[in-house]
């Protein structure tokens, strides 16, 4: 059993930043893979950034190049999203995920076994 808590959410004006943390208790050896996804009033539930439990194997959705960095501290149980120049489009509910699958696309929901309850980003224009 793994628990996934998010945090740092809130609003913030397009163009601006925001860092996003999920912290995971639990039995944490499992989580292999960590991401985040996101869903907008009205969308399906979409893919945003992963990384495996080797640090630097990242993998980012191609709305979120060059804006988005994801890092994990594995000694802390945390995995980060730090979001630059945010535009109004990312508004969404933000998903922390974390799943033991080695192999498969990061960008599968199936891939994860693990949820966090969402935080809310709300970036105004």
């Amino acid at each position: 059993q793994v628990q996934l808590v998010e945090l740092g959410g809130g609003l913030v004006q397009a163009g601006g930043s925001l860092r996003l943390s999920c912290a995971a208790s639990g039995r944490t050896s499992s989580m292999y893979r960590m991401g985040w996804f996101r869903q907008a009033p009205g969308e399906e539930r979409e893919f945003v950034a992963a990384v495996l439990q080797s640090v630097s194997n990242t993998y980012y959705a191609d709305s979120v190049k060059g804006r988005f960095t994801i890092f994990r501290i594995n000694a802390k149980n945390t995995v980060y999203l730090q979001m630059n120049s945010l535009k109004a489009e990312d508004t969404a509910v933000y998903y922390c995920a974390a799943g033991p699958a080695y192999s498969g696309s990061s960008s599968d929901t199936r891939k994860y076994d693990y949820w966090g309850p969402g935080i809310q980003v709300t970036v105004s224009s």
